[in-house]
């Protein structure tokens, strides 16, 4: 159970929060929606309140938004909550995947329905992940590659500066995947506490907060509390689908962090290596066989693509060959400027 006193000071920053995205929604339905969130919010408030009140703990001061909230606030007024939704999403003001414009999901119509369109997300967006890092890799190494190679010819200083390029480039993106989960993971595990000490101490509440959302969105509104209630039935359910439905957080998308920088490792590396491997085979057209490698990747990679996209594969290789190309090319000619005029 988490301190009464930080869990009022929360349920009264979402509430102020709330009728700060209601100012900047009037004359939208959405308005009313925000407006009741910030009223249930201040009844959750309430009961901290009177929770810390029969323990005898010290009352709580007035409520003031910290800088920090004022910050978001300010920048919300300015940039709209559509664009502030992940930052607000953060701070536990719910409602936000209303400002999706493709919701990765739609309300659910059954009890049985509800994460089932979730379950393949995760895989995808591996999946393009890795196809990415791969294209990350080889085109930033093929053009340090050929840059030194305009330069300079020695096949030493090359196998060097790409086997240089290849590590620096492969440790940053795994640190920054790193990073970026591990601060997404962290974000979630302090959100779902927070919904699940809420769960456990006014579920009704959070039923009929869950029910606003759904309404929102277009459902019934008897229906809406009907599917909510059924809902609570099921604490684990019920604890995910608060997390989607209220915060817009979705946890398939949230894996180990330290997975996510191997992967991310691994695929700069494959791609980052393509370039290099006729240079460390001393092979003797090195740069020949190495544009050759580096033209083959760039078009494989642009054609796997196309699975994200949805554009024709021949096209998409085409194109991704003639971007990588022209990287590849501007590098090779101004290295070769470069060695010309110091040396």
């Amino acid at each position: 159970m988490s301190d009464p006193h930080e869990s009022w000071q929360e349920e009264k920053r979402s509430a102020w929060l709330y009728r700060m995205v209601a100012d900047c929604e009037r004359g939208t339905p959405r308005a009313a929606l925000f407006d009741e969130l910030a009223q249930a919010a201040d009844e959750q408030a309430e009961i901290w309140l009177n929770t810390i009140t029969q323990s005898g703990g010290q009352q709580p001061a007035a409520f003031r938004p910290d800088l920090r909230t004022r910050v978001v606030a300010g920048l919300t007024r300015v940039f709209r909550p559509r664009a502030m939704r992940g930052v607000l999403a953060a701070m536990k003001v719910r409602g936000m995947v209303l400002y999706t414009h493709n919701p990765p999901h739609g309300t659910p119509l059954r009890r049985d329905d509800i994460g089932k369109h979730h379950q393949n997300g995760a895989a995808g967006n591996a999946l393009r992940a890795g196809v990415f890092g791969v294209n990350d890799g080889l085109v930033s190494n093929a053009a340090l590659i050929y840059g030194v190679a305009g330069a300079a010819q020695e096949p030493a200083i090359i196998v060097l500066t790409g086997v240089a390029g290849l590590l620096a480039g492969a440790f940053s993106m795994a640190a920054g995947e790193y990073v970026s989960v591990r601060a997404q993971r962290e974000m979630f595990e302090y959100q779902i506490g927070l919904e699940r000490d809420e769960l456990e101490t006014y579920p009704e509440e959070e039923a009929a907060e869950l029910a606003l959302i759904y309404a929102a969105k277009g459902m019934d509104a008897a229906e809406a509390r009907r599917l909510a209630d059924t809902l609570m039935q099921d604490p684990e359910r019920a604890l995910n689908t608060l997390a989607r439905e209220e915060l817009g957080l979705n946890p398939d998308e949230l894996g180990s962090p330290w997975v996510a920088a191997s992967s991310s490792f691994a695929a700069f590396t494959a791609g980052a290596a393509l370039p290099l491997l006729p240079f460390l085979f001393g092979h003797g057209a090195a740069l020949t066989v190495s544009i050759a490698l580096t033209a083959l990747g760039l078009f494989a990679v642009g054609a796997s693509m196309s699975l994200f996209t949805g554009r024709h594969a021949v096209m998409s290789g085409l194109r991704m060959l003639g971007i990588g190309g022209a990287a590849g090319l501007a590098t090779y000619f101004i290295g070769a400027w470069l060695g010309v005029t110091l040396a």
